[in-house]
């Protein structure tokens, strides 16, 4: 009972910080097209926050990039999407077998 509660909340933790980082990359793929001031301490933070996942994108998939218009965040978004999915479903179904005594 204890260890589903604790699995459940843990699932529910793990889906905020995912859709907080789904905003973070949004809010930093939106801000691109106005080209904000590269010093304003918002667009630091933003990019030092997806920056990462965005180079380790263009490294794995070259070609994201056409004509001048990155394509990366929409993969970013996608894989942060089914990841999102993929561990909170299973973080719940664990819970799930927990609370019932491993029935399921």
């Amino acid at each position: 009972m204890i260890l589903g509660t604790f699995l459940k909340a843990t699932a529910q933790l793990v889906h905020t910080v995912f859709q907080i980082y789904i905003l973070v990359v949004i809010i930093r793929s939106l801000l691109s097209w106005f080209g904000p001031l590269p010093y304003n301490p918002l667009i630091q933070l933003l990019r030092r926050l997806t920056d990462p996942l965005f180079r380790l994108a263009h490294r794995l998939l070259p070609f994201l990039v056409m004509n001048g218009i990155d394509l990366s965040p929409i993969v970013v978004l996608l894989l942060l999407y089914f990841a999102d999915t993929f561990v909170t479903d299973t973080l719940l179904g664990l819970a799930a077998r927990a609370a019932f005594g491993g029935a399921g």
